[in-house]
């Protein structure tokens, strides 16, 4: 039976992009059967570039860049954007569930941990505020982001802390345009976040000290005690070594790379509330059918093998069954998006299929 009113605090040290990944897994898998306590989690990346689960490699990075400067390519077992991590960012989690929190609500949850972590930031001597949705600022500039996701009742919530950050590193790990990569941009981008080093000058914490101050205000916040550990116990670790057997793999991390194909692409890229959809689509205009398609983008789905299972579903559909097919898709699949709608799936596709043809 799990302590309701005990947070544990782990710390996993500085790890490659695969353990930190195989340990999300593991603990949330772990909290969600019962056999892994509540838990605050503190982690560091070595160089890592990291894709939200439901994104293209090519697409969004800049691989030869990463390759050249020894950057860590990996998948995340959540979806969203693609980001960059390295040893000058603090990372946490927290793996709680319903109960816990007293509510299911993602934008309650958001506003409470983020909250209760500004408060820890600012107990370190600066002024750090929540800004919805899901940003910690300092002064307008953003210093810490963070987001959630439901799996089942159990929940990880992941947050960033910027220490000496590098923007520019960032910039130029991530596949974006040219122009956005010019010194003014690059100088506009730096004066948008916050570094904890430079706000605080000579006077910076140690990790350790940045650590208890973040736990001890999440223990505030939720009203229950802190039980320190140095290890996860032996259910999380066999289940974070099957994790990593996955996920420390090539297979792993181009699981969501568009194939090689001579076919004429049409794309298009849509935002929504959800997040941002990139959707390529092969057309056989004398059947009017929908051949094949690939949707990638930054947005929150369960179970994973969602989006797969629809691009399967909707191979070879009559153009204009398409609304009705994605529509008995989602009714015959129950899933959880995060501010995500069937709607938004056709919308994506319908505008693929009314782009001007491009090559793949």
């Amino acid at each position: 039976m799990r302590e309701a009113k005990t947070l544990r605090v782990l710390d996993t040290g500085l790890r490659r992009a695969a353990e930190n990944m195989a340990l999300n897994r593991a603990l949330l898998e772990s909290h969600q059967a019962g056999t892994s306590p509540h838990t605050l989690r503190f982690l560091r990346f070595t160089p890592s570039a990291l894709l939200g689960f439901h994104q293209d490699v090519e697409q969004e990075l800049r691989t030869d860049y990463c390759a050249e400067h020894g950057i860590d390519i990996q998948r995340r077992i959540t979806g969203g954007g693609a980001i960059y991590f390295d040893e000058t960012q603090i990372g946490w989690e927290l793996y709680l569930d319903k109960a816990f929190l007293g509510t299911a609500d993602m934008g309650a949850i958001a506003r409470k941990i983020c909250e209760a972590a500004a408060e820890g930031i600012s107990a370190l001597g600066v002024d750090a505020r929540y800004r919805p949705r899901n940003d910690i600022e300092v002064d307008g500039r953003k210093i810490s982001g963070t987001g959630g996701a439901f799996d089942g009742d159990s929940i990880m919530y992941q947050g960033t802390l910027l220490i000496d950050f590098d923007v520019e590193r960032m910039l130029r790990v991530l596949r974006i345009p040219a122009e956005k990569l010019s010194d003014k941009a690059i100088e506009s981008a730096r004066d948008r976040v916050a570094n904890l080093k430079d706000l605080l000058g000579g006077n910076m914490p140690s990790f350790d000290e940045v650590q208890k101050r973040l736990a001890e205000s999440f223990a505030r916040a939720f009203d229950v005690s802190l039980e320190f550990a140095d290890a996860m116990n032996g259910a999380e670790e066999g289940a974070f070594q099957e994790a990593l057997a996955e996920i420390d793999t090539p297979e792993w991390i181009n699981q969501h790379n568009r194939p090689a194909t001579d076919a004429t692409m049409r794309e298009a890229i849509t935002r929504s509330q959800g997040g941002t959809m990139r959707v390529g689509v092969a057309v056989d205009p004398a059947r009017n059918q929908l051949k094949q398609l690939w949707i990638t983008g930054d947005f929150f789905v369960k179970p994973q093998r969602l989006v797969v299972d629809l691009e399967g579903a909707l191979r070879n559909t009559p153009i204009e069954a398409l609304e009705a097919n994605v529509k008995a898709f989602f009714e015959a699949h129950p899933a959880e998006m995060l501010m995500l709608t069937p709607e938004d799936f056709i919308t994506a596709i319908r505008a693929a299929l009314d782009a001007g043809e491009a090559r793949a």
